[in-house]
């Protein structure tokens, strides 16, 4: 059973693998805390472990004064030492993603596989990120809330009634926090380093992510060395929360190859 505690700050859920059954770490996106890997975790064999964590200034951890993509790669070492986590399996999604590839590189030697989920080197730009920043520090995450969301999920999901508990985990994120990794992601790019990442590498995107789109999403793909590109049809942003059935096998599949 995953048990749910903090460390340094850090409010994260652990569950220990049994025998040689594979261990996965987890990193969620902007705007969301280790819930968005609830569905997917619940699909997962009983004996895999799991640890997953909600990132400084999001869910219940504790603020920094300011953060980067490295200070949330230390986070996450942080917790695998913690745990003597050894050998794992890194999943990341949007900004995960980005920290998936700093541990790529820091722990090759532990990572033994990489997933990376509707994300990308280089994410955006300062023209597009400044103007957030700006907004959710003076009016609130709120204030964008149906500009984020449309973005995430594709229509149909945006119709269903979980939508209002995705709009709600979102709004209740700290402004500050938020508008930290908006700098963190703003300030990364990562993509003179894809060459170097030599795990075996599988890379899937919802078709209709609007936040980063397939096309940039395909073409992080294309420069790491064998990875497997998978577009996840009836899903944005989010494919773990909109196709999670989906999402799990991929996983599954991944790890067994």
């Amino acid at each position: 059973m995953e048990s749910f505690t903090t460390f340094d700050g850090l409010f994260h859920g652990h569950r220990p693998a049994t025998g040689n059954a594979p261990t996965l770490v987890f990193a969620n996106s902007l705007g969301t805390d280790l819930r968005v890997w609830d569905r997917v975790v619940a699909l997962l064999p009983e004996t895999w472990g799991v640890l997953r964590m909600d990132k400084r200034g999001h869910g219940l951890s504790a603020a920094r004064d300011t953060l980067s993509i490295e200070t949330l790669a230390d986070d996450a070492e942080a917790l695998l030492d913690h745990h003597g986590i050894t050998q794992f399996v890194g999943v990341g999604l949007s900004v995960g993603g980005l920290i998936m590839q700093r541990l790529a590189l820091r722990r090759e030697g532990a990572m033994t596989h990489l997933v990376l989920s509707d994300t990308a080197a280089k994410i955006g730009s300062p023209e597009i990120w400044n103007p957030r920043i700006d907004t959710v520090r003076a009016q609130g995450i709120a204030s964008i809330g149906d500009m984020i969301l449309q973005r995430w999920f594709v229509p149909a999901y945006r119709d269903t009634q979980d939508f209002a508990m995705w709009r709600a985990m979102l709004e209740r994120t700290p402004a500050e926090g938020y508008a930290q990794v908006c700098e963190a992601i703003r300030d990364a790019d990562y993509t003179a380093d894809l060459a170097r990442i030599a795990q075996p590498t599988l890379v899937v995107v919802g078709e209709g992510d609007a936040s980063t789109p397939p096309a940039l999403v395909k073409a992080t793909a294309e420069a790491i060395p064998g990875a497997r590109f998978v577009e996840i049809a009836e899903a944005g942003h989010l494919p773990c929360v909109e196709q999670p059935a989906r999402f799990a096998a991929l996983l599954q599949e991944h790890v067994a190859a």
